[in-house]
């Protein structure tokens, strides 16, 4: 009887680890997620992937009311920049900078602003009416606006 008793406790206390890390496992990927922010300014909670890609490989220039969109992109070689093309562009970082350098030495538009840090993404978004750009989920806070993507 003690044996089974034994089996039991094991079996309640496995359970009961499994469901705790589940949870702890979402939380974590929610945390860790890429999300896309912008200045407050801007009046969009919702975006479309087309439009995103639009705005990302500095096609569209200006938002809706008129406002300049200033893109804001960490580092080519940050992982979060990685997650956040492949994720939310569902492109490589490699080809998003293929068509920033053929606008560049075609003359035909610009780059967008590289900021090094999380911490700097999110200031200067903050504080840069018109910007957009991404965050860890984590590193969001109420001075930048989260924008929701459509497929």
């Amino acid at each position: 009887m003690i044996g089974f008793f034994g089996y039991w406790l094991r079996g309640i206390l496995f359970l009961t680890l499994l469901v705790t890390f589940s949870f702890a496992g979402n939380a974590l990927s929610f945390d860790d997620s890429v999300e896309v922010i912008t200045h407050p300014s801007v009046n969009s909670n919702y975006l479309s992937k087309n439009l995103l890609r639009s705005i990302f490989s500095m096609r569209l220039r200006t938002w809706q009311n008129g406002l300049p969109i200033r893109v804001f992109v960490l580092p080519d070689d940050t992982p979060l920049h990685s997650t956040f093309t492949k994720q939310k562009l569902n492109i490589f970082p490699y080809q998003l900078r293929s068509a920033w350098d053929r606008m560049v030495y075609s003359g035909t538009g610009q780059a967008p602003f590289v900021v090094h840090t999380e911490e700097e993404m999110r200031a200067r978004i903050a504080s840069t009416p018109g910007a957009i750009g991404y965050l860890n989920g984590s590193m969001i806070d109420d001075s930048v606006q989260v924008v929701h993507i459509n497929e």
